[in-house]
């Protein structure tokens, strides 16, 4: 029998021509959740958050295994071969992939994309698309089902206008016209759908309309985002006027906006010699596997300086023309001295930030967020490096699914588990023999000087032990004095004994220690100083106002002595102002800083305090005065010279930059004992995490910070750091310990008598209760915050809790309560001029306007919020609000008006990357498109019939 899978629509199952009864909707969602990581096992607990997500019953269990029973029962009954098994890491479904569409869609979709002839590509596309029956999950309702329900929808658009470039490289513009005058009603703001329509007219004869089409899209952006057509565009609208003959042929995919071609890459390597048979090995890999529809992966290994990154870079920029959605790159800090290496959320993070996903939109579930990069991904050929690995673990989250991206991992672990779970090709580097590293001294030093004297080369190579890092270094050294003969460094390195401990152990067998000792000692006194003082520093790199705070100097100062560092290879200078030392050099640094504690310890003293104070000024210009449980600082230790941000914009800036380094900062703080500066790091961060939903960060801050106030008798610091780890222990959906910290925040808060924080903490417990689906808990601790809030001379505080109890109030049906409270926020609002907050208000006015049918109300309140949000640049709510406007038109039969303000949101939607909001939009448009043809109809076939 012929079993097949549906989740692209409604969850079901066939067999044969016949439909199977798949029992109740969480039955079903079990089965689906099962099916998408088909044949991959789901743990219980994942399997229970997806099927029930925050509203987990007491006995989930007993439910799961019930559903599971009867499921195995029907799928026993269809197919043998299909079925559910029981292993230590949860449940595993034993399926065909063909047998489910969704992952047929995808190989379908990225044989098609690795498909060198268009006319079987085209047929594989078409295989793929009529897959799709309806909205997936549609009846699902957690947090995991609406963020695959997104991603989905991201990739099959993704597919649709792969599809469509495949049909116009075939010549078949006529045949998609049709088509692609709908899907460009649908999505106006489109700009890559909107340049296949320009194409498709132009080949068809109709350049005026193509040119008017243009004209559209160009007001259309210009009104409603503020922004010109991008270059790819504007460079088909200059064709299409020139008649140029390019455009009678077939044509290569146009680049996506430029904002959304990322280009990561560091600076290529200026000394770049030798390896020409691993670059031969890194391109045959790529030929070999994207002919066999697979990810590209090459995993780069080695000791430490042995040229990893180098060779990465330098063929990543040989090749970056054959990834023309751009190049992803991160340095994953996997064996930085002074820095935990990065979480693999926090990267994947970092890669949407590139990819133009609005912040607001990404999933604080590490899962869906994987899910959503890899989605984003799989319409895209894009090279990504992931520099600096620690082992397997931390690169399988990052890598992708199509194989139109390839992958470079450099690691100094053996990463052989990925040859075996994702076919990765491996190329370990060993360092360079004789004649190689003589190479690289005459690309630095030149071959007449190498020539002249080959004894004291061949002691330098000796020395170096063919060590790309440390040849570079001397290189470096000798060339800093031309004049001088190569044996004067030569007898300085032969006299200098031992190695660098830290280095593992028989890799090398001479001594790095004594290279970086000369290059060290050739340095100015004060160079020597500050490159010590570097060593130990936090976070993996250094801007020039922190560094010269490090060393108590002017910026202006500190500036020339890293220029010196830097000509001694010592320090480079990745990013304009912001310098890095190689790992190892760090160590030697270190070392060199163990001998000297005083000073280094006054050097992390005042680069902590310059973080902390510049973050407190940062935080100032974001967030007002209104921020609770503002810390007041002591005065920094002198040497140091903090920052003092112009405006908001200047601070998000500096915490964008600085944020590794912010980290990295308060784990400094800890070990040197300095706990309210553990805490008070936490609370300049507050602003800058939630609002650029940096979770995970925001939640490991928090983490350390109880462990800084377990030492504090201060009731303040040990209440605020209960009430911002449990907020954050909620937002990663583990309600149970967040309401524990939380209730622990709240009596220590009464203990103290401490009104305003008892406001704070209840206002943040009503929210954990909604959260969990529990309105009635949720209002009983926002009204208890009401209460002490009143009490406090703050109106804002007041005016916001009165918003949140009134839209708990709309929640239970209890709109005249909804109504007033939402009302008298408002009027505080208006009378302190915070034109955000009184906007948001009146949305929720609208919305309880619209459920009690006062319609007019309704659109009053909307239309006041659309201006407001529009006064003050704020696109994310404004999308929002034209969606409840179009929805209360709707209501009242103004189907024209409904119509445009929902176009307006999509459009928004679609610009801010939100794939939900921009669904939802196109599902309401073809409905009422659909209405209005059956109308018409309808009318016609009246007027046609007999009296």
């Amino acid at each position: 029998m012929t079993v097949f899978f549906t989740l692209l629509g409604d969850i079901g199952m066939r067999v044969a021509t016949r439909s199977v009864n798949l029992g109740p909707a969480l039955q079903r969602a079990v089965l689906a959740a099962l099916l998408v990581d088909a044949p991959h096992a789901v743990p219980v607990d994942r399997l229970a958050e997806r099927v029930w997500g925050d509203r987990r019953p007491a006995r989930f269990r007993e439910s799961l295994y019930s559903y599971l029973s009867r499921l195995r029962t029907a799928l026993s009954s269809a197919d043998e071969a299909t079925r559910i098994i029981r292993e230590p890491g949860g449940y595993r479904l034993i399926v065909n992939p063909d047998a489910v569409d969704l992952h047929r869609f995808r190989a379908l979709v990225a044989r098609a994309r690795a498909e060198q002839h268009d006319d079987t590509a085209a047929d594989l596309f078409a295989q793929a698309l009529r897959l799709w029956r309806s909205e997936p999950f549609a009846t699902m309702d957690t947090p995991w089902f609406n963020a695959l329900r997104d991603s989905l929808g991201q990739e099959r658009i993704a597919a649709e206008l792969d599809r469509n470039e495949t049909e116009l490289r075939r010549g078949r513009h006529a045949q998609i016209l049709p088509e692609l005058h709908r899907r460009a009603e649908e999505h106006p703001l489109d700009e890559r759908l909107a340049g296949q329509l320009m194409l498709t007219l132009y080949r068809c004869g109709r350049t005026a309309e193509a040119l008017d089409h243009y004209e559209t899209i160009r007001v259309r952006l210009a009104e409603d985002l503020g922004i010109d057509p991008g270059a790819p565009l504007r460079r088909l609208h200059q064709q299409i006027l020139t008649a140029h003959p390019s455009l009678d042929h077939p044509v290569p995919r146009p680049d996506t906006a430029d904002v959304l071609v990322p280009r990561q890459l560091p600076a290529p390597p200026g000394m770049f010699t030798s390896r020409g048979h691993e670059l031969e090995r890194l391109d045959r890999a790529l030929g070999e596997q994207r002919n066999g529809g697979m990810v590209v992966i090459s995993a780069i290994g080695g000791i430490g300086g042995v040229g990893k990154s180098w060779l990465a870079l330098r063929w990543a920029h040989q090749n970056a023309g054959l990834f023309p959605d751009g190049q992803l790159y991160v340095n994953l800090r996997g064996f930085d001295p002074a820095s935990a290496p990065m979480a693999p959320a926090a990267a994947a993070r970092r890669f949407l930030d590139a990819l133009g996903v609005d912040p607001n939109t990404i999933p604080a579930d590490p899962e869906a967020l994987f899910g959503l990069y890899r989605s984003l991904l799989a319409s895209k050929s894009l090279l990504i490096v992931l520099d600096d690995a620690r082992d397997a673990d931390q690169v399988r989250p990052l890598l992708p699914g199509s194989p139109s991206c390839t992958v470079l991992v450099t690691s100094r672990n053996n990463l052989a588990s990925l040859v075996t779970t994702h076919g990765a090709q491996l190329l370990r580097l060993t360092v360079f023999d004789p004649p190689e590293a003589r190479a690289l001294l005459a690309r630095h030093l030149g071959a007449d000087r190498i020539a002249a004297e080959p004894g004291p080369v061949a002691t330098l190579v000796e020395c170096c032990a063919g060590l790309p890092l440390a040849l570079g270094i001397v290189a470096a050294r000798a060339a800093a004095h031309p004049d001088f003969p190569l044996a004067v460094l030569a007898d300085e390195l032969r006299e200098t004994t031992g190695r660098l401990d830290a280095l593992e152990a028989g890799d090398l067998t001479a001594s790095l220690r004594g290279v970086f000792a000369t290059s060290y000692q050739a340095l100015t006194p004060e160079a020597r100083r500050l490159f010590t003082l570097l060593g130990p520093a936090p976070g993996s790199d250094v801007g020039l106002p922190a560094a010269a705070s490090l060393a108590g100097l002017p910026p202006a100062r500190t500036r020339a002595l890293l220029a010196e560092l830097e000509t001694a290879h010592l320090v480079e200078q990745h990013r304009p102002g912001r310098y890095r030392m190689h790992d190892l050099l760090r160590l030697y640094a270190t070392e060199i800083s163990d001998g000297e504690p005083a000073e280094a310890g006054a050097a992390l003293d005042r680069v902590t305090d310059f973080y902390l104070h510049t973050a407190f000024a940062a935080n100032r210009a974001l967030d007002g005065p209104d921020t609770p449980f503002r810390p007041r600082l002591a005065p920094p230790v002198p040497g140091c010279t903090p920052l003092e941000a112009a405006d908001g914009s200047t601070a998000l800036e500096w915490f964008t930059a600085e944020h590794p380094c912010l980290l990295a900062a308060q784990d400094t703080a800890l070990a040197r004992g300095r706990h309210d500066v553990v805490w008070q790091l936490a609370w300049t961060l507050i602003s800058f995490h939630l609002g650029g939903h940096h979770l995970e960060e925001y939640h490991a801050l928090w983490h350390t910070a109880l462990t800084a106030v377990a030492h504090h008798d201060d009731q303040g610091p040990r209440i605020l750091t209960h009430w911002r780890y449990g907020h954050a222990r909620a937002l990663k959906g583990e309600f149970t310990d967040a309401l524990n910290h939380l209730e622990a925040a709240l009596s220590l808060a009464e203990d103290s008598a401490d009104t305003a924080a008892q406001a704070h903490i209840n206002r943040t417990l009503g929210w954990v209760w909604e959260q969990k689906g529990d309105c009635h808990h949720a209002l009983d601790h926002a009204v208890r915050a009401l209460d002490l809030y009143l009490t406090l001379d703050n109106s804002a505080w007041q005016a916001n809790q009165l918003n949140a109890v009134g839209w708990l109030y709309a929640q239970l049906g209890r709109y005249d309560e909804a109504q007033s409270h939402c009302a008298e926020a408002l009027a505080l609002f208006r009378k302190s001029g915070r034109s955000g907050a009184e906007a948001s208000t009146l949305d929720s006015l609208g919305y309880v306007a619209h459920l009690t049918g006062q319609w007019e109300s309704a659109l009053g309140h909307y239309e006041q919020a659309l201006d407001l949000f529009r006064s003050i640049g704020d696109a994310y709510n404004e999308a929002d609000t034209l969606a409840h406007l179009g929805d209360t038109h709707d209501a009242v039969g103004h189907s024209g008006q409904a119509r445009t303000a929902w176009r307006q949101a999509l459009g928004l939607y679609r610009a801010q990357n939100r794939a939900g909001g921009a669904e939802r939009m196109e599902q309401l448009l073809a409905e009422a498109e659909e209405e209005e043809e059956e109308a018409v109809t309808e009318a016609g076939e009246d007027r046609a019939a007999p009296p």
